[in-house]
């Protein structure tokens, strides 16, 4: 199963009204020559970037930046505990946990405020 149908479906209630054309495309995106060395790359930098999160929780705190996190409650790549976070940190964020996994959209076509 290509990576981008898991990403896709996993968390999903009911991976049938997702269309293959989501993942099909994601999949055919990925297999361009040299986006392998840049995935990685970027897989490599996720601790510089969870480095930042402190300087990120404070400007938003105290600029009070509007703070509307959606987020799906299965989501394995990004869990729910990261949008939690905002909740408790900044006292105006509005977060939701959603039915479905990291993709939201393509599991709700007609919106996520189902």
């Amino acid at each position: 199963m290509p990576l981008a149908l898991r990403q896709y479906t996993q968390g999903v209630p009911d991976p049938s009204v997702i269309s293959p054309d989501t993942w099909t495309l994601d999949h055919a995106l990925l297999q361009r020559p040299g986006n392998d060395a840049a995935q990685l790359r970027l897989f490599r930098d996720y601790p510089t970037n969870r480095a930042l999160h402190p300087r990120l929780q404070e400007h938003l705190k105290v600029n009070r930046v509007p703070v509307l996190a959606v987020w799906g409650r299965n989501d394995q790549i990004f869990a729910p505990d990261g949008a939690t976070a905002f909740g408790e940190d900044l006292p105006h964020a509005e977060v939701h946990l959603l039915d479905g996994g990291h993709f939201r959209k393509p599991c709700r076509p007609h919106g996520t405020n189902h």
